[in-house]
């Protein structure tokens, strides 16, 4: 197969011509020159050697107004002075980035005579793809520019003669280079052959003298100090910095983002198949998320399994150590007393090199994994998850000629394949894949749609030591190297549906090195939620996909690709759309509030003074204390009767696929479909305290709980998912007595309690117009703005506002709040009315003025706010939603 390349792109061309336009006025036979140098004095000298170099004739002023110019085109900041002749390129991953800056090399040759070009890259995998790119292009290149005479070479030591050939070669020269190669001490040059003398020079000063045109490839891993003297040293014309995650934008003069990219169809949708356990709290979750030395303390990341009040939820939480001072490090207290850390999990000892942590029951867990005794069904179901999803995506894109691949990243190679004295065996990953891949070629839909064996199918990209055997590497060494090469040489041959590998894996260290078309599902298999960044996840799979005639599909129903990842789609698109805010500079608009529209909200001068306020706060003043009183055997009975109508289950895997959508609001997840649950035998090795599990949260005695669960018949449900039932009867319990308590609570007023008139004095309120009302009848309440929590809370202020019989009406404070025994409760709002008669009304403003239609603890505050204000004289409370349901009787 040979790729197709469309020369009329219309974004590439503007991303070209950015570059291309910098340089506007500059003479085309004024683009090169010819210098001589002479071979060294202490060598033997061998003639004359003329070097070919780029030429730049125009003044630092004319390239400015260029710049501005190119600037204002693309609606990107202006540029007040050059600071140096770097410019920047901000293309998203998958959209031709590379592409780009090799047609920009020739672009720049036809309209200006520049030939000398270096190609500066941070990895080896890069390295390969730049080279790879080089390849298959040139074809393409020679056709569009008819037939330049032009050559590449990759730098290599132990062939230095290439730089000399490449400095003195009157043709269009590419050289791709290392920045490790070149970038070294100023104590350590003489340790790098580039920087030693030759026979006929020294290999640097070649360069240097040609005056290249540099174009750095990735530059955000180039911004130390080192790396950035190194691309100085090479003398540039100017440098070209092209990148999707720029750390610094150097003269930005072109930009295509996420959201560009996405919005404009120029890379895949994103869907993302989670696949994430429920209800398995019988073991002690527990995941490291990272190891951090800061400069006087380390800190610590931990996700757990916390007690909330709607039961157990997965959380981060953080611990800090100094070298004085440790915060909380016992995994008990920071999961709000969960049983199932009280022994054992107290953080011992904290390794920042090896990036772990130890306990003191002796277990070890290093970032990235997770201790929880479902890793490997898990694992086992995401790769059942992306073999149903390949087959149907092979279904659906086979008559259209598109070859369907599936990329499978491992962090250990033993997981697919194992080395023994009797040679090599598969290992549990690869046992998996192929029982899937069996399972799912059974479905009568894919009868013949992929006629291989399950051997043929799959293979791993894996670095090998001297004796063939696969080890697990960290992308950067030597033996990656021939891998990376592997990778790209055999990009073409896995487009083919003649081809019947469609099922890679991979180490994810060398996620890099992959940039395959036609990957459509990508699924990241680790101990624990996946180290790699997002945005490094998908972008193996984001280049639009090619046919069996290398051209590109641009079908937006067929151009997806399926992420399958161990957590939640809600918390996969949260990632990326951090990732993409700090990596690309991308404010999403839901974010965006203008700092002129925030307002402060002022109390109108001699409030205490004005009659109907203090006739309305003398009213409603006063604080009160409650008790409460049920029958014990009434909660026996309704607590029994409510846990028997749970269900208790197995702990299970779910799936969840959901459509990312990229707009300036934001990343948003839609659920577009919800898989089979699956069961999970877990073995059940110990009971924890129920009783005592329940009394803490409850804080009944052991036998009330314990004649609840009697009274329920639900006893073998401890057996069956013990973590569960205490969860569950907990809540159930709780929530029982807690309506039963509200039912029985009585108010009475403490004497000499009152909340203050002079704290309105206190209170300094700010926010942005969007959530207040202007007040036009200053009369009528203390403030010239109302603040309001929404739509319905807006309205009622404008409607207390227009009514006469209206006199007074405040929005109460924060601090306005009444005890209750779920927790404190503040009123919305305090009204005073006349008509025949004056009436003070209190009022809550809702969605409805039904009580019943209000949630558990919502529901609750607002009748203990009831039977609170009962106990005030001439003052009425209503639950409300519009302002006349105040006056309706």
């Amino acid at each position: 197969m040979k790729l197709q390349f469309d020369p009329n792109q219309e974004y590439q061309k503007q991303a070209i011509s950015a570059v291309v336009d910098i340089f506007e006025g500059q003479p085309l036979h004024k683009g090169d020159f010819e210098i001589e140098m002479k071979s060294p004095e202490d060598q033997f000298q061998f003639g004359t050697d003329f070097l070919v170099g780029n030429n730049l004739v125009l003044a630092k002023e004319t390239i400015l107004q260029n710049l501005n110019f190119v600037q204002k085109r693309n609606q990107l900041a202006k540029s007040e002075k050059l600071d140096g002749l770097n410019f920047s390129v901000e293309m998203e991953t998958g959209t031709g980035k590379t592409y780009v800056y090799l047609r920009t090399i020739h672009e720049l040759r036809k309209k200006y005579g520049f030939k000398k070009f270096v190609i500066v890259v941070p990895s080896i995998a890069i390295k390969e793809g730049v080279v790879k790119n080089l390849k298959i292009t040139r074809e393409h290149f020679e056709s569009l520019y008819e037939n330049p005479e032009m050559d590449f070479c990759v730098y290599d030591p132990r062939k230095r003669g290439q730089l000399k050939n490449f400095a003195t070669t009157n043709a269009l020269q590419i050289l791709v280079i290392n920045i490790d190669s070149f970038a070294i001490s100023k104590e350590k040059l003489s340790k790098r052959i580039i920087y030693q003398d030759s026979d006929w020079g020294i290999p640097i000063e070649y360069i240097q003298g040609v005056r290249p045109i540099v174009i750095v490839d990735e530059p955000q891993n180039m911004e130390t100090e080192i790396r950035k003297k190194a691309v100085e040293n090479l003398n540039p014309l100017c440098t070209l910095r092209y990148s999707a995650t720029h750390k610094y934008h150097y003269n930005l003069i072109y930009r295509l983002n996420p959201v560009q990219a996405y919005d404009a169809g120029l890379v895949k949708k994103i869907e993302v198949d989670s696949v994430i356990s429920e209800k398995n709290h019988n073991e002690a979750f527990v995941e490291l998320v990272s190891v951090k030395s800061l400069k006087n303390a380390i800190t610590i990341r931990l996700k757990l399994d916390v007690n909330t009040n709607d039961g157990v939820k997965k959380k981060v939480v953080s611990i800090r150590k100094t070298s004085r001072s440790t915060t909380e490090s016992d995994l008990y207290k920071l999961s709000g007393e969960r049983e199932i850390y009280r022994n054992g999990y107290v953080i011992d000892e904290v390794d920042v090199a090896g990036q772990s942590i130890t306990f003191s029951n002796n277990k070890t867990i290093f970032v990235g994994q997770t201790m929880d005794g479902m890793n490997d069904e898990i694992m086992k179901y995401q790769i059942q998850k992306t073999v149903q999803n390949h087959f149907e995506k092979e279904q659906r894109l086979k008559e259209r000629g598109v070859k369907v691949l599936s990329l499978f990243f491992i962090d250990r190679v033993a997981n697919y394949r194992e080395y023994s004295e009797g040679g090599t065996q598969k290992g549990k990953i690869a046992k998996w894949f192929e029982e899937a891949f069996e399972e799912t070629r059974k479905n009568p839909r894919y009868q013949n749609l992929i006629p291989y064996s399950v051997g043929e199918v799959h293979n791993g990209y894996f670095s090998q030591d001297k004796k063939g055997v696969l080890k697990d590497t960290k992308g950067n060494t030597k033996v990656d190297d021939d891998t990376y090469s592997l990778i790209m040489k055999d990009k073409e041959k896995l487009l083919s549906l003649d081809e019947p590998l469609r099922f890679i894996f991979s180490h994810s260290a060398l996620r890099e090195g992959w940039d395959n078309p036609n990957v459509f599902q990508i699924c990241t298999l680790s101990n624990g939620h996946s180290e790699m960044k997002k945005r490094q996840e998908i972008g193996r799979g984001l280049r639009l996909p090619v046919n069996q005639d290398g051209q590109r599909i641009f079908d937006s129903s067929l151009n997806i690709l399926t992420v399958t990842a161990n957590e939640s789609y809600e918390d996969f698109a949260k990632s990326l759309q951090t990732e993409i805010e700090q990596e690309c500079g991308v404010n999403f608009g839901s974010r965006i509030k203008n700092a002129r529209d925030r307002e402060k909200i002022k109390l109108k001068k001699g409030y205490a003074l004005d009659s109907n306020f203090k006739d309305l706060w003398e009213k409603i003043k006063h604080k009160t204390r409650y008790r409460v009183s049920y029958n014990t055997d009434d909660l026996i009975a309704k607590a029994g009767k409510a846990i028997s109508e749970i269900e208790i289950t197995t702990p299970k895997i779910k799936s969840f696929r959901a459509r990312l959508n990229i707009t300036d609001e934001g990343v948003k997840a839609g659920l577009t479909n919800i898989g089979r649950e699956r069961s999970v035998k877990v073995k059940i090795t110990s009971i924890p305290d129920v009783l005592g599990c329940i009394q803490d949260k409850t804080k009944l005695t052991k036998d009330t709980i314990l004649r609840i669960i009697a009274k329920s018949g639900k006893t073998q449900s401890i057996f069956k998912n013990p973590q569960q039932f205490m969860d569950t009867a907990s809540v159930v319990i709780g929530r029982k007595l807690t309506e039963m308590m509200v039912d029985g609570i009585k108010y009475e007023k403490i004497a000499g309690g009152e909340y203050e008139m002079k704290l309105f004095e206190n209170d300094e309120l700010e926010s942005y117009l969007e959530n207040m009302v202007k007040v036009q009848k200053q009369e009528k309440t203390l403030y010239d703005y109302v603040l309001t929590d929404s739509e319905i809370e807006s309205q009622f202020a404008r409607d207390l506002e227009i009514r006469e019989d209206v006199k007074f009406y405040i929005k109460l404070p924060s601090w306005f709040k009444i005890k209750t025994p779920i927790g404190k409760y503040n009123p919305d709002w305090a009204v005073v009315l006349e008509n025949d008669k004056r009436v003070y009304f209190v009022a809550e403003t809702k969605g409805t003025s039904n009580l019943e239609d209000l949630r558990g603890r919502e529901k609750m505050k607002v009748k203990c706010g009831k039977k609170h204000f009962d106990e005030f004289e001439d003052v009425k409370f209503k639950q409300v939603k519009k302002a006349n349901e105040i006056f309706a009787e």
